[in-house]
């Protein structure tokens, strides 16, 4: 496990850089925390790591934003509105396993860890001062 404390988003921009360094590319990461924690920031780390550009948004409205270039692809998935296993289907989600990295937000929505295997998860909890975040990464059996 790895803990990060970040004091601004581009902190939390930079601990998703980290981990971008340490990915091979059809990695599931499923995002812990609550509304403004700071999960999109950390997942524009990992798209500015791959030069995916700085587009990445969530993709609440949309459930499934996907950056992607000739080398790399992302799969950015915002699953609160997403309450079921079928749902999860409907959405894609399986189709996109093994293809690229899946980048989930809201994942405490749905048992994610018992549908992939080797999920990193990242927990990204606000403290006492409204800037500051404990940002923990656990690779789990990776």
């Amino acid at each position: 496990m790895k803990i990060f404390k970040s004091t601004s988003e581009n902190d939390t921009f930079n601990a998703g850089k980290w981990l971008a360094k340490r990915l091979k590319g059809s990695e599931v990461i499923a995002f812990y925390g609550e509304m403004g924690a700071g999960k999109t920031a950390f997942t524009r780390g990992i798209a500015d790591f791959f030069d995916l550009g700085n587009e990445v948004c969530s993709p609440t409205f949309s459930i499934l934003n996907v950056y992607a270039s000739n080398n790399i692809s992302i799969y950015h998935f915002d699953i609160y509105r997403i309450k079921t296993i079928a749902d999860l289907e409907s959405a894609g989600f399986f189709d996109y396993l093994n293809k690229g990295i899946i980048i989930i937000e809201w994942s405490e929505n749905l048992d994610i860890e018992s549908l992939c295997n080797n999920i990193i998860k990242i927990s990204i909890k606000k403290l006492e001062n409204f800037n500051e975040r404990e940002i923990k990464i656990d690779f789990g059996s990776n």
